[in-house]
This record gives structure tokens, sequence and C-alpha cells, in this order.
């Protein structure tokens, strides 16, 4: 796990991505180890997990990671790829798992603090979805992350602008739990740990296994199903995708014709 650091801290396991110098963008192999470290946890009976970048980030992850993204004619977040395999390993973990943010969070990471239990942050915390200045089409998996947890229409305003809403925003429509300052944020989230580490664990176990069947409760018929996949289709295979992955590479502005 080279891109990763895992310690334990009074009985919480914490997992600090740790590849800076790419911003820690959520590569297959970043990923890969986010999720290795999850298992372990598991297997040892960690019932609470801390996700956080190293002290003093500017940026806790610049999202899914660009360079891995196909060009066109493929669709880009499908069930088996890395961030929605990560996405489900979160979701599906046997505990509280608490994201606590310093710096700025953008893309497939900002879906990724969606899909944690808690968020606690300090005021340095920013957030931007930012499918729309990378012509991705988001799938419905993620879109559903955002409407259970925010008003929609603030959750339509981060997808349409791709805008970093700052840290007190961010507290006020429900992004984070809690806004602490930078010297409290470990403190705090410890804290916090510690205080859901004296209730039952199986009885929080079964309650977020209940919230997560409940929140995926939504009724869809296969022809609705079939025409959001082939309108997401329409955007990967379009002109706008391949345009903006392209610009990404060659670190220019996307021109876009919307076609």
């Amino acid at each position: 796990m080279s891109l990763v650091k895992v310690e334990f801290l009074e009985k919480v396991g914490v997992i600090t991505l740790d590849n800076t110098q790419k911003l820690n963008a959520l590569s297959a192999e970043l990923v890969d180890d986010i999720i290795e470290a999850l298992d372990n946890f598991q297997k040892q009976k960690i019932h609470i997990v801390i996700l956080r970048a190293p002290d003093g980030s500017k940026v806790w992850s610049a999202g899914h990671d660009v360079k891995e993204l196909p060009l066109k004619m493929r669709d880009p977040l499908s069930y088996y790829d890395s961030l929605e395999v990560l996405l489900r390993a979160v979701e599906e973990y046997p505990g509280p798992v608490i994201a606590m943010v310093q710096g700025s969070v953008y893309g497939g990471a900002c879906d990724l603090i969606m899909t944690c239990d808690m968020v606690i942050a300090d005021k340095t915390a920013k957030f931007a979805m930012t499918p729309a200045k990378l012509g991705v089409p988001y799938n419905s998996t993620g879109i559903l992350h955002f409407m259970n947890r925010l008003p929609i229409n603030i959750a339509k305003e981060m997808f349409f602008t791709a805008d970093l809403v700052p840290a007190e925003r961010a507290l006020n429509v429900g992004i984070i739990n809690h806004l602490v300052s930078e010297e409290e944020l470990l403190p705090f989230t410890l804290n916090l740990a510690a205080t859901i580490s004296t209730r039952s664990i199986l009885s929080i176990e079964v309650i977020k296994e209940q919230f997560r069947v409940l929140s995926k409760a939504y009724s869809i018929t296969p022809s609705a199903f079939e025409r959001v996949q082939g309108m997401r289709r329409k955007v990967y295979d379009s002109h706008d995708y391949e345009e903006a992955i392209t610009a990404f590479l060659e670190k220019r502005p996307a021109h876009f014709k919307g076609e």
C-alpha cells in the first residue's frame, strides 16, 4: 500500500491518502490501496475508520484520475470502474467511515465524501462536483448520492456550475457535519469516533445497512433505466467528452460545441 498510510489511533483505523505529488487523484492504484486497507481493518474488527489527507493539504483529492478515463466510446463510470468499486466498499463497510477534510475536494473525490457516513472539515475545505468541466455523463448512482444528502436544487447547482462550495456554505447545506478549526480537526474527529465506539457496534452496523438499503429504495422502470443509459452514452460518445479529456491532457481550456 504505497499510496496510503495506515495507522491506529485510539482503536480507530486511519487511512491517509499519500500521493500528494498527484494531488491524491483517485487512480486505480490509490483506490486499490484504500480498499486493501478497508479489507484489513474489517478482518481486524476495526469498527470505525477515518479517511483523510496529510496535514496541511491544500487539495484533499483532485478526484478521479483523468488520465485513466477512456477517450471515447466507453462508459467512463461503469459498475466495475475503480471509483465505483471504492464507493461501494465505503458504503458496505460494517461501521462508520468518517471523512476528515482539509483542503479542496473535486469530482469523484467529492462523491467519495458524500458516500462517507460523516464529514468533519476545517475552514480550508471546499467541495466541487466537476463532471460538466470534463463532459462526463455522471452515473445514476453518483447522482443519487447527492440527492440523498442535499436539497435537490443545491445538488443541481453543484453539478451545473462545477464551482467550489466553501466550508461555511457546505456546513449550511449539509455536505459536512461539523466545521472546526485546523487545530481542532483531528482531536474533534477522534473524539467523535470515541463517542461512537461506546455505543452498540452491532446496532450501528445494522442501522448503517438499513440506511444504505433504504436510500436506494427508488423505483424505476426498465425503459426509464435504458433511456438514462442511452442519454449517458450520447455524452461519452460525443465531441465534447473527447475534447474535454484531450484538453485536460494538453493543459488547455476545453472548447465545447454541445455535440
